[in-house]
């Protein structure tokens, strides 16, 4: 498979464009992206005089990685990751592409405008990935291939291409970026591309300790093909002639600060500094001596991350049959008055520098935006490159018909956790077409969370087919068939790539008319540190199901390291998404096929399941036998809750979530005996009950039906609320109609122990629910 890729990469690589024609191109982006900041800041009207920012620096250190990369290099087909910092780059490169108005230049970082960093959902002009949260960026491509693999082994019209990501030096500090680069599957994906804008600084500082050598190794140990680009032809001829190889150790051999604080020299400075104390002193001032002042200026400047020749030869080096990484060496802001300075990162341009950078690139302060010349050289470069990389338009494929309500009524005792696996294997008999697009991916942990049947059924998905050694064991239950045609992704511990990768398949919608409907299953307690990720694959445009499972205190035996307490409030919290914990299985059910039908489609969101391991009777659901009745029930429970229990008489409501519900019911038992009446609400849902009362009070568009069946006027009386997570989750239920309240729930880290142990710690036992009740109906 992986000559193919190499060869079909091969086919659509662009014939070469001519230097000077990509030298003029490379300073119109590199006016365009200073100017695009400049007007942000200094022309636009301010009134409030806020800072708008943006950075200059940072956007001058990528504009000829950029230039030859979109001017030469790519095709149609690739997708590119640009750094976040260098989103000017991409406006001003799309602008002379004829993909973004005039109008738009005038508008970074304003209502309605340019954003910040690269949105493929805000932004006016094409975007391949949404950047931004350092190191998500960076390996959201590593995840689109493996998207583009999952669909074009599962469907026809599927594309090649590379993918390719602009990443930061700094930005490899992030640990989402290792934990991407050494999943062991990445290895396999040829098309992966990473440039690193290797210029040694941050935000703060020159970064003193900074080595490519070791990140090289770092790349190379994970099975990348590592490719440095550090210096420039004219180093590169200074190097062969007598003294170049002393010039050559003088600056390897020199720390980051002391190479930065050069390129602040005057010429005359340079030939004082630039040979060091060291053996090779003489022989580095002779060489210097022959130099007329711009070439000195030029030599220490004269790194490979700016010389377009470097950058195709390197481009053109690259083995398609493994991921690559290219250490580009640039200067943070080069060509700009604020080039290798320490605190350039937020810097701007005065207006006397602006002017002087115009007269530099061939630019006139009064028409800041002008095109190349019609005919020139420039234009035709700039033409046939729009051309080569225009798009068809994605073609619009809606999602398969979901059944809403598969028809079964589970009983017996039963967990949600294993509801999933159930409901799963039902779609494959109920609706084949919908469930041969649904995903299943985890993080080493399909078997503790109940997928088992369901990969069994459909098998895990794979590049090429290998062979299951253990497919002729009696005693194996779960078999890991390999193939392509698979529909469950194993990958490794790691949540950040799970979400990352969940992100991706939720994207395959819209960026190649193929809908797919995936889920990911991860622990409930380490939600929060995949929260991150996810939150902004949604913000991509990613629409996935995350479910979180085992969750809260009723996984006792396992201690507080393994229980959730907070992911109740964030489900609630989290927008692009709607947020369930039901009770029952069929709860389950009815919530899961809800949630797949939002995806997959413009308008649609994602959702978050969170899931236990407690084990519930059936029979407390009492689902309504008569269909009207079922379906009422099917509605309520979507829609965020029902009315469970129903007194004749009550002095008290308590509403409870997910596995909290059987306590409750006990709770109303005894609160019977004691002569006080309680209604039961079975919340499916906080997330969209607090919907609901927002749209009651006309802070946001939305229904508030669900208010009345669940929590009907006329009943309405003290309220106790109780779950498995913080308290506060539900605490806003008693404002619906103003009544005293106590909200119980989860506050401090769990215990080890047994259930009934573990809920009387935290008060959420039915003893817990018929004090706080009694103490509301005194």
């Amino acid at each position: 498979m992986a000559s193919t890729a190499a060869s079909a990469l091969s086919e659509t690589r662009p014939a070469p464009a001519g230097l000077d024609a990509l030298r003029a191109v490379e300073q119109r982006v590199l006016w365009l992206s200073t100017a695009i900041i400049d007007h942000a800041n200094r022309v636009r009207p301010n009134p409030g005089g806020l800072k708008v920012g943006g950075h200059q620096a940072s956007s001058a250190s990528m504009t000829s990685i950029m230039t030859s990369l979109w001017f030469h290099e790519l095709g149609r087909d690739d997708r590119v990751s640009v750094k976040p910092h260098a989103s000017p780059v991409l406006h001003a490169i799309n602008y002379l592409l004829g993909e973004l108005d005039e109008s738009y230049l005038t508008t970074l970082r304003s209502f309605g405008g340019l954003q910040s960093y690269p949105s493929r959902e805000k932004d006016p002009d094409p975007v391949d990935y949404s950047t931004g949260s350092v190191g998500i960026g960076a390996t959201a491509p590593i995840w689109g291939a493996v998207a583009r693999r999952y669909v074009n082994a599962h469907f026809e019209g599927g594309t090649t291409g590379r993918q390719y990501s602009l990443v930061g030096d700094a930005e490899l500090d992030e640990g989402a970026c290792w934990e991407a680069i050494l999943d062991p599957g990445v290895a396999e994906l040829g098309e992966v591309v990473w440039i690193v804008d290797f210029n040694r600084q941050s935000l703060d500082r020159i970064v003193p300790n900074i080595s490519a050598t070791r990140l090289q190794g770092m790349f190379a140990a994970a099975g990348w093909q590592v490719i440095t680009v550090k210096y420039g032809r004219l180093l590169e001829d200074l190097f062969a002639r007598p003294g170049g190889d002393a010039l050559r150790e003088r600056i390897d051999g020199m720390t980051n600060p002391e190479y930065q604080r050069l390129l602040r020299c005057t010429p005359d400075e340079l030939r004082e500094r630039l040979p060091g104390q060291g053996p090779g002193r003489e022989a580095v001032s002779r060489l210097l001596a022959d130099l007329d002042d711009t070439a000195v200026d030029a030599v220490i400047r004269n790194l490979g991350g700016h010389d377009l020749g470097a950058l195709l030869d390197a481009y053109a080096s690259i083995d398609d049959t493994r991921p690559t990484v290219v250490f580009a060496y640039t200067v943070k802001g080069h060509g700009l008055p604020t080039a290798g300075h320490p605190q350039n990162h937020s810097s701007l341009l005065t207006g006397e520098q602006m002017t002087e950078l115009a007269a530099r690139v061939g630019m006139d302060t009064e028409r800041p935006w002008a095109r190349f010349p019609q005919g020139s050289t420039e234009a035709e470069l700039c033409d046939r490159t729009a051309a080569r990389l225009r798009r068809p338009a994605t073609p619009d494929q809606a999602p398969p018909a979901l059944p809403t309500d598969i028809g079964r009524t589970p009983s017996g005792k039963g967990t949600t956790q294993q509801a999933l696996g159930r409901a799963l294997l039902d779609l494959t008999r109920e609706a084949p077409e919908a469930a041969g697009r649904v995903v299943t991916v985890s993080p080493d942990v399909a078997s503790t969370t109940n997928l088992g049947g369901w990969l069994n059924k459909v098998g895990t998905w794979s590049p090429t087919e290998r062979r299951d050694w253990f497919a002729d064991d009696a005693e194996t239950i779960l078999h890991w068939r390999e193939q392509p045609s698979g529909q469950h992704i194993e990958l490794g511990i790691a949540e950040t790539n799970l979400v990352g990768l969940l992100g991706e398949l939720g994207a395959t919608w819209s960026r190649w008319g193929r809908p797919l409907l995936p889920i990911g299953v991860v622990y409930d307690p380490f939600v929060g540190r995949a929260l991150e990720p996810w939150a902004f694959g949604m913000y991509a445009g990613g629409q996935s199901i995350l479910v979180g499972t085992p969750s809260g205190v009723s996984l006792a035996p396992e201690g507080g390291a393994h229980q959730s307490v907070i992911t109740p409030s964030i489900g609630l919290e989290q927008p692009g998404c709607t947020a369930y914990e039901p009770a029952f299985a069929i709860d389950v059910e009815w919530c899961l096929l809800a949630s797949l039908a939002q995806l997959g489609k413009p308008g649609g969101s994602s959702t978050y399941l969170r899931l236990s391991t407690r084990p519930v009777d059936q029979s407390l659901a009492a689902v309504p036998t008569d269909p009207a009745a079922r379906e009422r029930r099917r509605k309520q429970a979507v829609a965020g809750g029902y009315l469970l229990r129903r007194h004749s008489d009550p002095a008290l409501t308590i509403a409870a979530a997910g596995a909290m519900v059987p306590e409750a019911l006990a709770a109303a038992e005894r609160l019977d005996d004691l002569g006080f009446g309680a209604d039961v609400v079975c919340v499916t849902s906080p997330d969209l009950l607090f919907r609901a009362t927002r749209a009651r009070q006309g802070l946001q568009e939305g229904a508030d039906w669900i208010l009345d069946q669940a929590f009907p006027r006329e009943r309405s009386r003290p309220l106790v609320t109780v779950l498995d997570g913080h308290p506060h989750t539900l605490a806003f239920l008693a404002g619906i109609h103003q009544v005293r309240s106590r909200a119980l729930g989860v506050t401090g880290f769990g215990q080890c122990g047994t259930l009934e142990d573990v809920h009387r710690y935290h008060g959420i036992d039915a003893d817990g629910i018929v004090t706080a009740a009694l103490d509301l109906t005194d």
